[in-house]
């Protein structure tokens, strides 16, 4: 029985090494010699509203009215290429991750269905080498809906033939209620909790997926 294992991307397979809002912050006192609390507010209310949405380049949107409220001639674009550049750089992969979906990848297709832009997300991936170990890459901007739509999850089969497709993530509604709603076997990556399909680390999931076989 073939089996395609999909995991969620930010928080599931990379994790953060500090809080976004300091990422936002470090940009733009990179940029605009400064940060404040309403700027950074008004970036993540423009970007949210547009991100939301699915509109066109969501970072441009909300950079564009951080330079309006801040009265700066910084371009919107290097404020987006340096926000780029940080968001990429501040994420980690663990040891047993890698070490886990090495050894998944040689029994089964390994995928991610992730919420985000597609250059952005692949970009980090590629950062930290792991872009070929997965043979799918599912982006929310691709499929036209954010999870849990089903729509992302609906683009991973069409993509992927195979019998049994599980979905492994963070977020209980979209990446497991919206699994289990597209047909997924879903696993709650939990960390404070354990119990049914709930596993507290990335290496217990080893023998979840081989009890699926």
């Amino acid at each position: 029985m073939s089996t395609a294992v999909f995991f969620d991307l930010d928080g599931t397979l990379l994790e953060f090494t500090k809080p976004y809002r300091e990422v936002i912050e470090a940009t733009l006192n990179a940029c605009l010699d400064r940060s404040t609390a309403a700027l950074v507010e008004t970036y993540n209310e423009n970007f949210y509203e547009a991100f939301t949405a699915i509109e066109p380049e969501p970072y441009r949107h909300g950079m564009r009215a951080v330079r309006a409220e801040a009265e700066s001639d910084v371009a919107p674009e290097a404020l987006v290429s340096e926000l780029y550049e940080r968001e990429v750089a501040m994420t980690t992969v663990s040891d047993g991750a890698r070490k886990l979906t090495e050894s998944l990848a040689e029994r089964h297709h390994l995928g991610v269905i992730t919420n985000g832009l597609t250059e952005w997300q692949r970009a980090k991936l590629a950062h930290h080498d792991l872009l070929e170990r997965f043979g799918t890459v599912v982006t929310s901007y691709e499929a036209g809906a954010h999870k849990p739509d089903s729509a992302p999850f609906e683009l991973a089969r069409e993509r992927v033939d195979a019998d049994t497709y599980v979905m492994v993530g963070d977020d209980y509604e979209a990446d497991i209620e919206g699994g289990r709603q597209a047909g997924f076997v879903p696993v709650h990556l939990d960390r404070g909790v354990s119990g049914g399909t709930q596993v507290r680390d990335l290496g217990a999931l080893s023998n979840l997926l081989d009890s699926l076989a």
